[in-house]
This record gives structure tokens, sequence and C-alpha cells, in this order.
């Protein structure tokens, strides 16, 4: 009589931890790749560790983690830098202060279209931002367009992995540290720093926001097609063998 264990699956040799190099690819035995042997206690697919929550840790299916940490990465400039690093940017930078000055709607718009790299969003922006200031001006009597430009904010944050307000105070003075261990709560708290630094310093933040953009994306009609061009073949002659 065969013995129950002749049927079931040599795992210990399927096992991609071996050192000896007999170990077949996991995929070839899916039984077995549920059960392979480790000296620690692997988390959950899906559910970083707590120590690794929020500083960018990618998990495999074996729950092993892959990469090194990615750390948050800092603004090209401050939010009262006017014209931000004295570099090749600094004509940018002279324009985008003007702009921020004089007509914010512009500044915004031109921000909106280098962030989507579409160049017909400039106008639909810039349009919406008059709107909501005039309507606000004329109504309210102030500026209703930083409840809705914040969202550039938060995005252009979000694509580049920017640190926050909420990262900034902690890493200055070790505060907030209870919401830095919650991702979610995280990041409710940063749309929420962005959203007052709008109503707040709203001028200052369109120019921070246009120097980063500025310093990080090219502008959408500078991204065409290349132009091919056909050179003529050179006139070919034939001659004679002497």
């Amino acid at each position: 009589m065969a013995d129950a264990n002749d049927h079931a699956p040599r795992c210990d040799e399927s096992s991609p931890l071996l050192k000896d190099g007999k170990g077949a690819d996991a995929n070839e035995n899916p039984v077995c790749s549920k059960i392979q042997p480790s000296d620690y206690s692997a988390p959950v697919m899906g559910t970083p560790s707590p120590a690794s929550q929020g500083i960018g840790y990618v998990w495999a299916a074996d729950g092993l983690p892959v990469g090194e940490p990615v750390g948050r990465a800092q603004w090209n400039s401050s939010i009262f830098a006017c014209l931000g690093h004295n570099d090749e940017f600094c004509s940018s930078d002279l324009e985008v202060c003007l702009l921020g000055t004089v007509a914010p709607c512009m500044l915004y718009g031109s921000n909106v279209e280098r962030l989507e790299s579409s160049p017909g969003t400039f106008v639909n922006h810039c349009l919406a931002y008059c709107g909501f200031y005039l309507f606000g001006s004329s109504f309210l009597g102030w500026n209703l367009a930083p409840f809705f430009s914040y969202a550039t904010r938060t995005a252009i944050r979000r694509r580049f992995n920017l640190e926050g307000s909420c990262e900034a105070l902690h890493r200055s003075c070790e505060c907030c540290g209870s919401i830095l261990e919650d991702e979610v709560q995280l990041e409710r708290c940063e749309s929420g720093c962005d959203l007052l630094t709008h109503v707040c310093c709203h001028a200052c933040a369109l120019c921070q926001e246009g120097r980063e953009v500025r310093r990080r994306l090219a502008h959408p009609g500078l991204s065409a097609q290349p132009i091919l061009l056909m050179v003529p073949p050179v006139e070919q002659t034939m001659g004679r063998e002497g």
C-alpha cells in the first residue's frame, strides 16, 4: 500500500529560497507556493508593516519587500521665495512672479496646462478661475478661486511625491507623529493644508507651484511630433574604367 506522502507535492524542492539551486519556478506548483518556508512572519499582501508605512515599500507576492524605502522629495523653492533659485530659470521665475501678482488666472491656467500636458486646458481653467473670482468678488466680497485651485497643489504634490505641510511640520518640530502613522488620515490632513495654504497665501502658492512645474515639466507645445527632413539622394555618375 503506497504511502499518502508519496502523492504529496515535494515543496522542499520547489521553494525558491533554497540555496542549492534545485528550486523550480513557483508558478509550476501553485500548491507549494502557498506554504513556502521562511524564517520570519511575512506580512499580509497589500498591508505594509508599521515600520514602512508612508516610506514607499513595495511588497511582492510572497510577502518580501522589494526595493529601498522612498522618501519625500523637497519643493524646489519655498512658498515665500519670489524668484526661487538663482539659476537658469531666473527669467522664468520673474515671469511667474509677475503673473501671480498681476494675472493669477493666467498663472493658474499655465500650471494646469503643464500638469495635464494638454494644450487645450489653459483657456478652460483660466476662464473658470475668472468666473469664480468675479462671482466671489461681486456677491461675497472675497475671492472664491482658492477653494477649487488648491486641487492643483494636491495633484502636484502627489505626482512628484513632494513633502506636505504636515510632514514638514513633523520634520521641523517632531509633532503630528500620530497622523503620519495612518496614510488615509495623513492625506486628508495634507489636502486640508493645501486648501489653507491657498486661502491664506493664494498668490504665493500659485507662484511656488508655477516654479515647480516649470522645472519639472516641459510645455505641452514643445512636445510635438518630430519633423522628418527628407534629404534627396546625391546624384550619382557612372565612370568609365580605364
